[in-house]
């Protein structure tokens, strides 16, 4: 019952997009067969207890039944009324994701509840009257009649039955029901429909185990093929591959060597997608990199390869291909010697940091920067309130005005030595808090998205003017680039439109140019080292777009929850886990439609997804240094 009370509730909710998909009910029974297997599941150690335990015990077996049933009821009751906040801002039910934020509960109980009080409120005053009339009738509705062994025994068999048929899902089927049984449609959340989210979140916990095996979600293929695929993207000539090792290592040679090699400043937008950015057709939020746009390198076909931000860092300072598992930020054997900007530049002579308004322990960055080659991680601890000197410190730390002050400070006591630096901005996160008075407001009330992202461009502009008049400016690249959007949502598989994200690169070569091209954020580390003026070896898939023939068609690699998109051009191939893979044709970003699969194509969409995991899994995306 409560159960199809949430899902009748949250199809209400979303009811002007759910009726546009084709064969909608189904979400109804489809949900209706998952709801019966949780069901067969959680009910199969109750029906074993009640069996085996003697009519003299009654009392005890009542007491559990009454103790475990109403444990999971609440979780399943908790659950679905946070589902409709997580639908809200991820466009699915709660998942992965869901179990990753409760690593950080003070952190995330702080945003919500600056952000979501009246809701949070409400929440725990239902939950309140749940507890009170579970702990009212548990004893009362789950008591055990008095009945005979034989009975049971005999019953058992029977019941047992029903049960694992129930929890399989079907007798005919040579795997049980899952998840992916649920798809019958192209829209994302119309598929999750016909999930539970206590479902949904047991099963990312159980899938855990096939992070590690990609080939068991998508297909399998040979490491060598894979690797064949993947070079065949990089628009490098076969011979040009050095290592056995390190399957993707090759020079980039510059086109003209700087006696002293420009710094690399990455200034990482958090959540600024293109819908924002008024110089690619978005609202006029961002006056300041709109000028900025003008006076470098625009991309304005540039996609983002995930929806999180630890994607974000390891797509600009890894160039790593995205996989089904955790970014390798968070994995263990990327921790110490995989391949970063940082391990590059520090054996030519360059400081490295990191540069961090909140602290850098949040999704693991500073072990991950600490153990790949940065030499300073700079974050919330670092920062001082003293004399007023900086503007405000929120939730996730201080303001983005604090980070671009501190970042000059440092960029200018490092004097004449070469440095690459990763600054990661924070303001632009629920629940949306920035210093009074530096912006004009562009909605009431002050805490809202757009005006955060007018702040995080206050914040842009502010850095570059104090950079300007300082002598590094000269000497650096800069590259302003999003690590994703705000909210990822479309009645899509993948919602295209909802990964585009601004880049520009600032440079003594660069004046006023745009890269209309599609590509991907993983091209952006390898076309800024191209202005270094300095050679380079790296393994790093992504392409330098400065070079890139005419001729060769744009690409983009994108991730949706455990569903991965590979695009060339106009076509695109998405890959869902133990489903065949499907095409689409775009027209545009939010028109997506039904094509014939082309085989090849969708050998290279899955040749990206696994060579990630070898490369992973066999420590060979590294440097060669790092393997002595």
């Amino acid at each position: 019952m409560i159960l199809t009370i949430s899902r009748l509730a949250i199809f209400a909710l979303y009811k002007d997009r759910l009726v546009e998909v084709d064969n909608y009910l189904e979400m109804f029974s489809l949900g209706f067969r998952i709801d019966l297997i949780l069901m067969c599941y959680l009910s199969f150690i109750p029906a074993l207890v009640v069996t085996v335990m003697p009519s003299t015990m009654r009392h005890i077996t009542t007491r559990f039944l009454a103790i475990y049933c109403s444990i999971f009821l609440f979780f399943i009751f908790f659950m679905e009324l946070v589902t409709p906040e997580f639908i809200d801002q991820y466009d699915t039910r709660p998942n992965k994701l869901f179990l990753e934020y409760l690593i950080y509960p003070k952190e995330v109980a702080t945003m919500l509840l600056k952000g979501r009080l009246i809701t949070i409120i409400i929440m725990m005053l239902v939950l309140a009257l749940v507890i009170w009339l579970l702990k009212k009738t548990a004893s009362y509705v789950f008591s055990v009649p008095k009945s005979t062994w034989l009975v049971r025994l005999i019953v058992f068999p029977v019941l047992g039955f029903f049960l694992f048929w129930g929890a399989r899902g079907s007798l005919t089927s040579k795997r049980p029901v899952n998840a992916s049984n649920s798809v019958f449609s192209n829209d994302q959340l119309a598929n999750v429909m016909g999930l539970n989210s206590l479902y949904t979140v047991a099963f990312s916990l159980y899938s855990l185990k096939n992070e590690t095996d990609p080939a068991k979600l998508y297909g399998k293929m040979s490491q060598e093929e894979a690797i064949t695929r993947v070079r065949a993207y990089m628009d490098i000539p076969e011979s040009e591959f050095t290592s056995n090792e390190i399957p993707l290592l090759h020079p980039q040679d510059a086109d003209s060597i700087q006696d002293r090699p420009y710094n690399l400043v990455i200034f990482l937008q958090e959540s600024l997608g293109a819908e924002y950015v008024g110089c690619l057709g978005g609202l006029p939020l961002t006056p300041n990199l709109d000028s900025l746009a003008a006076q470098g390198l625009l991309f304005t076909n540039l996609y983002s390869t995930g929806t999180r931000s630890v994607r974000g860092i390891e797509a600009v300072t890894t160039g790593f291909l995205p996989s089904p598992s955790e970014s390798v930020v968070k994995l263990p054997n990327a921790q110490q010697d995989f391949f970063t900007l940082a391990n590059l530049l520090k054996p030519k002579g360059y400081n490295t940091s990191f540069i961090y308004g909140g602290m850098a322990n949040f999704d693991n960055m500073a072990s991950f920067f600490s153990g790949n080659g940065f030499d300073d991680i700079i974050d919330e601890t670092s920062f001082t309130s003293d004399g007023n000197k900086y503007a405000m410190k929120g939730t996730w730390g201080y303001s983005d005005e604090d980070l671009v002050l501190k970042a000059n400070e440092y960029f200018k006591s490092l004097g004449d030595q070469p440095f690459f630096s990763l600054m990661f901005s924070s303001s632009n996160h629920e629940p949306f808090e920035f210093p009074e008075g530096r912006i004009e407001l562009y909605e009431e009330p002050k805490a809202s998205v757009h005006n955060a992202m007018k702040y995080a461009d206050f914040a842009i502009g502010k850095f570059f003017e104090l950079a300007k008049n300082e002598p590094y400016f000269e000497n650096t690249v800069f590259v302003i680039v999003a690590d994703h959007n705000t909210r990822t949502y479309g009645n899509h598989l993948v919602p295209v439109d909802k990964f585009h994200i601004p880049a520009v690169i600032i440079a003594p070569s660069l004046s006023g140019e745009r890269y209309d091209k599609l590509c991907s954020q993983i091209d952006i580390p390898v076309t800024a080292l191209s202005l270094l003026g300095a050679d380079f070896e790296h393994p790093m898939p992504g392409r330098d777009l400065l070079h890139l023939p005419d001729s060769v068609p744009g690409r983009a690699i994108m991730q949706f929850h455990d569903i991965n998109a590979f695009r060339v051009d106009n076509e695109m191939v998405i890959m869902q886990p133990n489903r065949p893979a499907v095409q689409f044709k775009l027209e545009g970003d939010k028109n997506q439609i039904p094509m014939e699969l082309d085989d090849e194509l969708a050998k290279d969409a899955l040749a990206h997804v696994l060579l990630a995991n070898y490369l992973y899994k066999n420590r060979e995306y590294t440097l060669p240094y790092l393997l002595k």
